[in-house]
């Protein structure tokens, strides 16, 4: 059998960045086609409420998910410092006992979310126009919960073992599925809202099911036998003690986000609805970064285990580079394109102003979003467990206190929700430096006098 992985720990940090985040890249961008089929579907063919409606339940369900992310990544980090290690045993069982905890804690967190949908909404102060639909969209956004931890689950058990590729097939078929279904079920059903949710959900099926089909059938280290069921107290606790505190910061930027979509709704459905738009393009810009994190992530945890320091420090330099160049490159399309871009979802001139605007504010702070990946791109790598702790807490005090601020300035107003998004990566970018700078002292001191 050919089992398709990647050695990380020999070869150029550049090229084996690239090779494995190339790969990744194409399948988060299509991953996000499913939220902007969504919009831009349900906000040209339903109305702008229809898109605000999606829009409102975007940080509620972004919290449910990131409990279970945190888990995921986790055991992730645990099985590519297994594989870097050369410890074939340990890396089957590390797929096993992460699965045991990711799969129950989504299935919990999914039944809570489900019935806890309406009560958050009303607490976010989520406008009355949008209440109901919103409401819909996020009960069956929970209910695909374990579906969404699935596909998560086997992608990152691949990506642990250098496999960036194979679970980019099935996405990008799930995809073009979900996109076919949001038409059928929007315009040919007319279910609105409704016929979006569940078109998203029938495609997460298809991504996860297809994905372990096809990782049980072609890779070695998912040909499992009775023995590697087994409970690992060790393996478990590993995956809890990283995945915890990756899920409270997860949960955290997930809370803070929320605080930040009261003060949205605040200003109405137009907002609401251009807030979505934005948010819907600068999830779409993010892959860039969060894909390189993520390869980062599992270049330093394969080097750890192999106990090669200085290509970490090799690696997290050259990502810099890349980023930066990624940002300066899009700063220019950003602020010449932006009302060209939110036209794509919707056809009202005061959503396509305010979401213009706000694009053109916010990509000023690109090259700080990549500041903050690469770091936690090789802090989680590592297993430094407290920086996502720290982080997340960094975090929820800048988005919860900075928008009410600057909103509450008269010059600034509305225009405040996006300034003090991008004045939030910047400080956030300062402290995830400070933090590696800390790291890499105790470390490399550590590993030279060894």
């Amino acid at each position: 059998m050919k089992t398709k992985t990647l050695n990380m720990t020999i070869g150029n940090p550049v090229y084996l960045l690239l090779v494995f985040a190339i790969p990744m890249l194409v399948g988060n961008l299509f991953q996000q086609m499913y939220n902007l089929a969504d919009s831009i579907i349900v906000g040209k063919g339903v109305g702008a409420n229809a898109l605000a409606a999606v829009g409102a339940t975007n940080s509620i369900t972004f919290l449910f998910f990131a409990l279970c992310n945190g888990i995921g990544s986790g055991g992730g980090i645990i099985a590519a410092q297994q594989f870097g290690a050369g410890n074939e045993e340990r890396v089957k069982k590390t797929i096993v006992n992460a699965g045991y905890i990711l799969f129950a804690g989504s299935l919990l967190v999914g039944v809570i979310a489900f019935f806890l949908a309406e009560p958050m909404l009303r607490l976010m102060d989520t406008p009355a126009d949008i209440m109901e639909e919103a409401v819909i969209y996020m009960k069956l956004q929970c209910i695909g919960l374990p579906l969404v931890a699935l596909y998560n689950h086997v992608s990152a058990m691949l990506r642990a073992l250098g496999d960036s590729r194979s679970p980019l097939y099935f996405l990008i078929f799930s995809c073009f599925l979900n996109i076919v279904l949001d038409v059928w079920f929007v315009y040919g059903f007319n279910w609105g809202v409704l016929g979006a949710a569940m078109a998203t959900i029938i495609a997460q099926l298809v991504a996860g099911i297809g994905s372990l089909i096809y990782a049980v059938n072609m890779n070695s280290y998912f040909k499992l036998e009775k023995r590697h069921f087994k409970v690992e107290k060790d393996l478990i606790w590993g995956t809890v003690r990283l995945g915890i505190p990756l899920s409270v910061q997860f949960s955290l930027v997930a809370i803070s986000c929320m605080a930040l979509q009261i003060v949205v709704n605040s200003y109405g459905a137009i907002v609401v609805a251009a807030f979505t738009a934005v948010g819907r393009v600068e999830q779409l810009m993010h892959q860039p970064y969060g894909t390189l994190s993520a390869a980062l992530s599992t270049y330093c945890g394969q080097n750890l285990g192999a106990n090669e320091m200085e290509r970490i420090r090799q690696g997290f330099k050259k990502s810099l580079l890349i980023m930066g160049i990624f940002s300066v490159v899009m700063l220019p399309i950003m602020q010449l394109g932006s009302e060209w871009i939110i036209r794509l979802f919707v056809d009202d001139p005061q959503v396509i102003y305010y979401g213009a605007e706000a694009l053109r504010i916010t990509s000023w702070f690109y090259m700080f979003l990549g500041i903050i990946n690469m770091a936690r791109g090789i802090l989680n790598g590592v297993g430094d467990a407290l920086f996502a702790l720290i982080n997340g807490g960094v975090e929820v005090v800048i988005r919860v206190v900075l928008p009410v601020v600057m909103t509450g300035i008269s010059f600034i107003g509305v225009w405040g929700i996006w300034w003090s998004t991008g004045l939030s990566w910047l400080i956030s970018a300062a402290f995830c430096v400070w933090r590696y700078a800390s790291w890499k002292r105790k470390h490399f001191k550590t590993a030279l006098s060894t």
